[in-house]
């Protein structure tokens, strides 16, 4: 026999849980605007569908088993989403030649830090589940099948018991337990995972960040050696290239990305971990946005200068031009 659900509950639901539904489907999808499609979509066929709940399961059960729907017809494509530094070497600066850009679907996308999980809750609890966005996790993430995607998500990083799972995935038991053993070895098997390139907030230090703010906006590069690991990488999708070591770093920042002389940067906190709004000068005290920079941390140095060119500035809640 159907249930019967008020609308006004399932109103109430939605807004409740939008948020880790929102993180559930980035996790799945890798990019922070589909995350934010599927929910809307998962909200659309819960309406729809509002005479069909059952009732056998609580309503924010039945919201995952409609969203992780969802996900997996949008990620039916062949083509994953990856980091630059999976897709190729890296490069030495005076050889890069930055070519067409590549579509946006390539590329894991970065996500605001507060769209996606829960900062107010214990500090131990918040710190692992800002692990279970930053950027290599995520991209990682990308290599398993959807079924053992979200068994991992579920069991692993949102903490629900296979029989939960089961449910939702509409399997056994057994088949959870085996869907998460082949993910945890595709998983071991791959370097994109290193803990050494962590940007957990633990981490981010905060001088270092300042110090590097300062050098950036002076365009200090003996400075911005100094707050850089040896093996410290830059990135920049849409394009797929990628550059490791200061010295390299530095001839991108002084030759092809001398653009970025005059620049300002606002802080955020995105994908797990510290990042900034860059802004480029346009004109004698204006700024507009130029890239969303996630920066990993650790042992006390910049181990990762990623930039998203041409990112949604305001879905990281970020002004459209900064003035004097």
């Amino acid at each position: 026999m159907t249930a019967t659900i008020a609308a006004g509950d399932l109103e109430a639901a939605i807004g409740l849980h939008r948020r880790e539904l929102t993180g559930y489907c980035y996790r799945m999808l890798g990019s922070g605007a589909e995350a934010e499609d599927a929910v809307q979509e998962t909200a659309v066929k819960a309406w729809r569908n509002l005479d069909r709940f059952e009732g056998r399961s609580s309503l924010r059960s039945w919201l995952y088993s409609i969203a992780h729907n969802v996900c997996v017809d949008m990620v039916r494509s062949p083509q994953r989403r990856a980091r630059p530094m999976e897709l190729g070497p890296s490069r030495h600066a005076p050889e890069v030649v930055l070519g067409d850009q590549l579509g946006e679907h390539h590329f894991v996308q970065p996500v605001l830090d507060e769209r996606v999980i829960d900062l107010d809750g214990d500090p131990a609890v918040v710190a692992e589940a800002r692990e279970s966005i930053r950027l290599a996790f995520v991209a990682a993430l990308q290599l398993l099948p959807p079924r053992q995607r979200a068994a991992l998500i579920l069991c692993e990083v949102l903490r629900w018991s296979a029989a939960d799972t089961a449910e939702l995935l509409e399997t056994s038991v057994a088949s959870v337990n085996s869907a998460l053993q082949r993910a945890r070895a595709t998983l071991a098997a791959s370097d994109v995972t290193s803990a050494d390139r962590s940007p957990a907030a633990a981490e981010a230090d905060t001088e270092l960040l300042e110090r590097y703010v300062a050098a950036f906006e002076r365009y200090d590069m003996d400075e911005l050696v100094a707050v850089l690991r040896d093996d410290a990488v830059l990135s920049m999708p849409p394009w797929d290239v990628w550059l490791e070591g200061p010295d390299d770093i530095v001839h991108w920042f002084l030759n092809q990305g001398a653009e970025c002389r005059h620049g300002r940067l606002l802080p955020i906190e995105v994908n797990g971990g510290p990042g900034f709004g860059n802004y480029h000068r346009v004109a004698e005290g204006r700024w507009e946005p130029f890239a969303i920079q996630v920066i990993e941390v650790a042992g006390g140095r910049i181990v990762g200068h990623h930039n998203f060119i041409g990112a949604d500035f305001a879905a990281f809640g970020l002004p459209l031009v900064l003035e004097d």
